[in-house]
């Protein structure tokens, strides 16, 4: 959720933060609202008399880590995306094997089971996409939220050190 990951207290916290009551007062509020967002930001604060790229390098790395929290469930669904269209394939195999078998041992006589088994095979067929399709929908979904997230994250830290490092150059 984007409050919990982006919490508009912190992000409030972010815009006042230039002076040095405004850092404090962050500090506190990021240990306030615990996030993402919140973690990343007291990873800058506490690496702020460090030169600017380090500080810099100790945030990108914090935020890889962030991400893959974020990105922790969508595996589940990309294996589903990719296994449930080949477990649909397999079953289609299996019952064209039966039906072909079938008709090796008795003809062509019985058009009844005949149609039964391919009934059967486009079951499987549209079981696997009935399970791939919804999956992959939200996938999608919470793959571009992820991203969203790390850019309102990215775009939030980014104006606080640059806002951190123009206050100590003045």
């Amino acid at each position: 959720r984007w409050r919990k990951v982006v919490p508009p207290e912190v992000e409030a916290a972010v815009q006042s933060s230039g002076s040095p009551e405004g850092l404090a007062a962050l500090r506190i509020i990021c240990q306030q609202h615990p996030s993402a967002l919140s973690r990343l930001l007291s990873t800058a604060a506490d690496h702020l008399d460090w030169p600017k790229a380090d500080n810099v390098d100790a945030l990108q790395t914090r935020a890889r880590h962030e991400i893959v929290r974020l990105e922790r469930g969508l595996v589940v669904l990309e294996i589903i995306v990719g296994i449930a269209p080949l477990l649909g394939l397999v079953g289609t195999i299996v019952g064209m094997m039966d039906v072909f078998g079938d008709i090796g041992h008795a003809g062509l006589t019985e058009a009844g089971k005949l149609a039964q088994g391919i009934a059967l095979i486009l079951r499987a067929t549209l079981l696997g996409l009935l399970i791939a399709i919804p999956s992959l929908i939200f996938w999608s979904y919470f793959t571009k939220k992820v991203e969203m997230l790390a850019v309102e994250m990215e775009t939030l830290c980014d104006e606080f050190v640059r806002r951190q490092y123009r206050r100590d150059q003045d």
